[in-house]
């Protein structure tokens, strides 16, 4: 199978699962570049480009059905473009953070199993709003390890939402929103201090990822509250569990 064709399937299967729990792109996507031996400033410029065309299409789909909560969005939205400059910087410097990646894994390890066991519940939770003061210091380490590791943004912000009882719908389609701003920042930080971008990566990831935005939002939309939430926090525990072994194995 040609090298372009896998990147698109795996573009489209990776966004499937970003729009419809508001996470996984960044960081399937990272972790199968690595795995080809892509270098990892070179890995996160390619995911955060291709992520421009999808973050756009998922942001809109899920403003379109209602999943946008705007005293959500701005607060993550300033905290966010400010983290991204500081994690794009720091990743140009920095190449490799192995030992980044495992704390950051670990933690969301951790929040994945409360997650879970908050949701496995029968009663139901009381929605709110955060804080815009929380909202903030939510924002700025989400989009500064998504910048550093290429992949971080929705595994960090959904369930820190989740955790402040959010409303999964609500916490998804924000954090997908917010997430092109996030991305717009960090691709176009990445442009000017990177001497090559490898386009023959990003372009097929964002036409695979750009099939299955818009329908990825109205799972989002129609999953109830107790499902989408439970699967919030597997998705969380696996992805983390992956992480961290296959750092330990290296």
């Amino acid at each position: 199978m040609p090298r372009w064709l896998l990147f698109a399937l795996f573009g489209a299967v990776a966004q499937a699962v970003d729009g419809s729990l508001g996470m996984g792109f960044g960081v399937t996507s990272s972790s199968l570049l690595l795995s080809l031996g892509v270098g990892s400033a070179l890995t996160s410029a390619s995911v955060h480009i291709a992520e421009l065309v999808t973050s756009l299409i998922s942001g809109v789909s899920h403003f379109r059905v209602g999943n946008v909560e705007k005293r959500l969005f701005w607060p993550l939205l300033v905290s966010g473009v400010a983290g991204a400059v500081g994690g794009t910087l720091a990743a140009v410097t920095y190449q490799d953070a192995p030992g980044i990646r495992i704390v950051v894994a670990g933690i969301l390890l951790v929040l994945g199993v409360m997650i879970v066991a908050r949701f496995a519940r029968k009663r139901q939770h009381r929605h709110a709003v955060p804080s815009p003061r929380r909202l903030l210091v939510i924002g700025f380490p989400a989009a500064f390890i998504d910048a550093l590791g290429g992949g971080g943004w929705g595994p960090i912000a959904t369930p820190s939402l989740l955790m402040s009882n959010v409303d999964p719908a609500k916490a998804v389609g924000t954090v997908n929103a917010v997430e092109f701003f996030v991305t717009l920042t960090i691709s176009s930080v990445f442009l000017v201090t990177l001497p090559v971008v490898d386009w023959r990566i990003a372009v097929p990831l964002a036409v695979g990822a750009a099939v299955t935005a818009p329908f990825a939002a109205l799972v989002t939309k129609k999953m109830p509250t107790r499902a989408l939430g439970t699967a919030v926090g597997i998705l969380i525990i696996l992805l983390s569990a992956r992480t961290i072994a296959l750092a330990l194995l290296r």
